[in-house]
């Protein structure tokens, strides 16, 4: 059999094409018309009928042809291009009702949540909370210090102490104040004393109190008197405010920079502007369903900003996709201005194939952040979920309103298009020409030399890997907020009068028959700096435990294991230290299961959108490197301090502990998206042409823009935040940017493409079990 490729078809560019000469079966042309011909420089897949129908088990099909009538996706996409005027007013009454919602976000969502629900430690807040006046981790301290002496010799300074109790007392969230107390409260000096405020509401609402009181509060410093906020509350306050505060000047630097590459990517301003399009829409549907669930439970502040960066993201990926693809098939169909019916014919083509990769996408990186809601984290769990939400809403916008706004514009999605000097020549060939010809030939080396491209891969992703196995995690020390921060100003007053393990000091409560014994055996454990019996309610004592050593340090939360192993039955270990050691435990100890759920769910997606289990395998076992990589860098700069000049930033000595499960949930659901992008293109391209060098190549031109120009457009994102001032942002910003730029350059690119090369038909092979079990998928049209 042979196959006979049209006579005006040519290879390359417009000065050197020379025309196609029929060419043998295994030799199919490309896809669409202006794309180029992959034709080896030597035979390398020559196969007999049988090797054609086997793999597949079904016969090879034209080019172009439908399966059988359109499919669900195409039938979606054929009715919003023909009933525009009613998705636009859908859309409009969905962004007027969430839109209403929106504006009230900043205020509405929470600002506490990072604790173990389950633990310990939260179990002695509620009771504290109940019994003692919320004398708890979540309490208002405020540090008075005098640097010219003693407080109480001091008219000014006791002044100053009266109307910091004065101020506490006049705010409705505080409960109960507690003034200095000698030996606890008040340094033996006699020059910094703390006032305790108890909560009288929760975590989040004390959390909202500490922003409100902070700025009265320090205007009762006076001269050599200062007056600073401290505490886990105003910690979690300065930390929240910083961190917006750099996420926004971030937002605000990468827009610019993601609009000239998205205008370099599309080609055409029209087409740039559509990422933007569905990224509004997905940002205020979530805000907007963030307001509203707060009604039922808390919401994190940091939903919003990871749900603008995910509505950012998908948003440029799926829309590159989408108009990529549709672009492609106005040129294959040679559709000519006014003619609607091929508009809308190119419309359900694309939502047919690109559609439904997008839609099997989408689905995986939602089930891959829902394995995040494993943590008993509150603040985890409203961050996965307003991420849930914004993939949601882009998907919903990527599936609707998208394919109706291309239906509308029709040929003036290439409006306003962009050249660039020294392409005047190929003004007449579509955009992304000369990008996708550098990527079909690069797909061709690959073929030609896959083992030379796999190991040079291998090997930059093992140098990256490698100091993986030296991580350290924990929770965030006082150094994630400004040196210049109340809360932090504080904590080192404290810590200098009282002790390093003082700002940090545990809370006990014991049955008040054990109360006796329990100090005597706290007072004699190894790493305890002291104990002070405190008061009794509801027949149980609470006293508190003043660690030797800080809040963060190591051997802090070996003292906390020890108190909980040496105290009586019954008894809790509670403050802000103990609850980041139950949370720092929660993390570590479901991170195994996390990533096992997330390698599951990325094979089973893979498996049925692709019917081949090797593949699917594969596809999963290069995504976990990309990912292994990222925090082997990690490692390097946040741990070992490796770069912390260059990003003005002092290192712990440890990554953060929610690091590896959030941020590799967030890497995994973007991998996947890439994967997807490339081994639907393949797939495509085999049910069409069963040749496994055809659909290498071509996957790798097809997709391989797409999934640079998304990666390039993150990377520059991430990178943004990784110039931030505070810690938080400038982790998430290189463990981020350097998973993106390995996924999409060695994993993607080489790695991927080299195990299609390597598998041949063996890897697209489907056994007859999995036939009956799974559904049928297709990508071709």
């Amino acid at each position: 059999m042979s196959l006979l490729v049209p006579a005006g078809l040519t290879y390359g560019s417009d000065s050197m094409a020379a025309p196609i000469r029929p060419v043998s079966s295994h030799i199919y042309p490309a896809p669409y018309s202006h794309q180029p011909v992959y034709r080896p420089r030597r035979s390398t897949t020559q196969m007999t009928a049988t090797d054609v129908l086997e793999p597949a088990a079904r016969p090879e099909r034209a080019a172009g042809t439908p399966p059988h009538g359109p499919a669900g996706l195409a039938r979606l996409g054929r009715w919003t291009a023909t009933h525009v005027r009613q998705v636009l007013l859908g859309w409009l009454v969905v962004l007027v009702v969430f839109g209403y919602f929106a504006p009230h976000v900043e205020t509405a969502l929470a600002g506490a949540g990072w604790e173990d629900s389950t633990s310990q430690s939260v179990a002695a807040r509620t009771i504290i909370q109940k019994d003692f006046h919320g004398l708890g981790s979540t309490a208002i301290e405020v540090v008075v210090a005098d640097r010219s002496g003693s407080i109480a010799s001091d008219p000014a300074a006791t002044a100053i102490l009266r109307r910091v109790e004065l101020t506490l007392r006049s705010d409705r969230s505080i409960s109960t104040v507690v003034p200095p107390s000698p030996g606890t409260s008040l340094s033996a000096n006699g020059r910094v004393a703390v006032v305790t405020g108890g909560a009288s509401v929760g975590p989040n609402a004390m959390v909202r109190a500490a922003t409100a009181l902070e700025a009265p509060l320090s205007r009762l410093s006076r001269g050599s008197v200062s007056v600073e906020l401290t505490g886990d509350s105003a910690l979690w306050s300065e930390f929240n405010s910083a961190n917006r505060s750099a996420m926004l000047r971030s937002e605000v630097l990468s827009w610019p920079v993601t609009m000239v590459i998205l205008v370099l990517a599309f080609g055409s301003l029209v087409a740039a502007g559509l990422p933007l399009m569905l990224t509004m829409a997905g940002l205020l549907v979530a805000a907007g369903a963030l307001v509203i669930a707060t009604h039922v439970a808390p919401v994190s502040i940091w939903a919003l900003n990871f749900a603008l960066m995910f509505a950012l993201a998908l948003g440029i990926d799926y829309a590159l996709f989408l108009v990529v693809r549709f672009r492609a098939a106005l040129e294959r169909r040679k559709v000519q201005p006014g003619d609607q019916d091929g508009v809308i014919a190119s419309v359900a083509e694309t939502m047919a194939t690109a559609g439904k990769a997008i839609a099997f996408s989408a689905v995986t990186v939602l089930l891959s952040l829902s394995s995040v809601l494993l943590v008993p984290s509150p603040a985890f769990r409203s961050m996965a979920l307003g991420i849930m939400v914004s993939v949601f809403a882009v998907l919903a916008a990527t599936l609707t309103l998208l394919p109706a706004v291309l239906g509308k514009l029709g040929l003036r999605v290439n409006a306003g298009r962009v050249r660039l000097p020294g392409r005047a020549r190929n003004r007449h060939l579509p955009a992304g020409h000369a990008i996708e010809r550098h990527l079909h030939a690069w797909g061709g080396f690959l073929w030609r030399h896959p083992l030379r491209a796999a190991l040079v891969a291998l090997l930059a992703l093992g140098l990256l890997i490698a100091p993986l196995f030296g991580l350290r995690t924990s929770m965030p020390s006082i150094t994630i907020i400004p040196a210049t921060a109340s809360a932090r100003i504080g904590y080192g007053e404290v810590s200098a009068a009282f002790g390093p393990g003082a700002p940090g000091a545990l809370q006990v409560l014991v049955p008040a028959g054990d109360q006796h014994a329990a100090l005597a055996t706290l007072g004699h454990l190894a790493g305890v700096a002291g104990v002070a019996p405190g008061a009794t309610s509801a027949g149980i004592t609470l006293d508190e435990v003043v660690p030797s050593s800080g809040p963060s340090a190591p051997a802090t939360a070996a003292t906390i294991a020890d108190m909980r192993a040496a105290l009586p039955h019954g008894s809790l270990v509670g403050g802000a230290a103990a609850e980041n050691v139950d949370l720092q435990h929660a993390l570590s100890s479901r991170t195994p299961l996390v990533f096992g759920l997330l390698l599951l769910v990325g094979f089973l997606m893979l498996l049925v959108a692709l019917g081949a289990p090797l593949l699917a395998l594969a596809g999963v076992v290069v995504t976990g490197l990309s990912v292994a990589g990222a925090f082997g860098v990690a490692r390097l700069v946040f741990q070992n301090g490796d770069g912390a000049g260059l990003l003005h930033f002092t290192p712990q000595g440890f990554v953060d502990a929610w690091g590896p499960i959030f941020f590799g949930a967030m890497v995994t659901g973007v991998a996947m998206d890439y994967t997807l992008f490339l081994l639907s293109a393949a797939k495509e391209i085999y049910e069409t042409h069963v040749d496994p060098e055809h659909a290498m190549v071509s996957s790798v031109r097809t997709s391989g823009r797409v999934v640079l120009s998304a990666a390039l457009v993150m990377v520059a994102v991430f990178l943004t935040f990784a110039l931030s001032g505070p810690l938080a942002p400038k982790e998430m910003g290189v463990i981020l940017a350097v998973a993106v730029a390995l996924d999409a350059v060695l994993v993607r690119m080489v790695l991927l493409p080299v195990l299609l090369r390597l598998g041949g038909h063996g890897i697209w092979r489907k056994p007859a079990w999995l036939a009956r079990i799974i559904p049928e998928v297709r990508f071709s049209h």
